[in-house]
């Protein structure tokens, strides 16, 4: 079974990861979110779920106005020509759904399948902002914590320039 929002902010404690969470109206797209941008502090993501043509599963996590080439992230990480995972693979791998992407889910990705490549300006943000594994939350944490959270589930995150030249 996929984890809960709550036990997320359980292994957060557990780290010692400071969080808050802000509910709101489910979320699906970054131009949805645009309305609350004020009123959660911190740097708003997007997340891409990317697979290429070897099947290999990429997680992209930029800030949400930055736009992504996914051509150059391709080169730039050497993966083989990528293109935006499936929902059944999404739920097999991540367990979670369209609309709630988030570097959070990797706690369900027990066969550590996935790569995950975090934009090189993300990592300049002091706090980010992610779904709490569903879509109708946003949850803060420091981008550091973001990190350590990633790196002690077994990751070693890739940290580029996801957008164009």
């Amino acid at each position: 079974m996929p984890a809960t929002p709550d036990q997320l902010f359980a292994y957060f404690d557990e780290l010692g990861i400071p969080h808050a969470t802000v509910t709101h109206p489910p979320l699906f797209t970054v131009e949805d979110g645009r309305d609350w941008h004020d009123k959660i502090p911190g740097l708003h993501c997007k997340n891409l779920f990317l697979k290429d043509k070897k099947d290999v599963i990429w997680l992209a996590v930029l800030p949400a106005d930055k736009r992504a080439d996914i051509g150059q992230l391709a080169k730039r990480v050497g993966a083989a020509r990528l293109s935006f995972g499936k929902p059944d693979l999404l739920l097999d791998i991540l367990g979670i759904t369209p609309g709630s992407v988030t570097p959070f889910a990797l706690i369900n990705d027990t066969a550590r399948r996935v790569r995950v490549v975090l934009d090189c300006d993300l990592m300049q943000s002091e706090t980010v902002n992610f779904h709490p594994l569903h879509n109708a939350a946003s949850t803060t944490i420091r981008t550091a914590d973001l990190a350590r959270f990633i790196t002690t589930l077994g990751y070693a995150p890739v940290t580029v320039d996801c957008g164009g030249l």
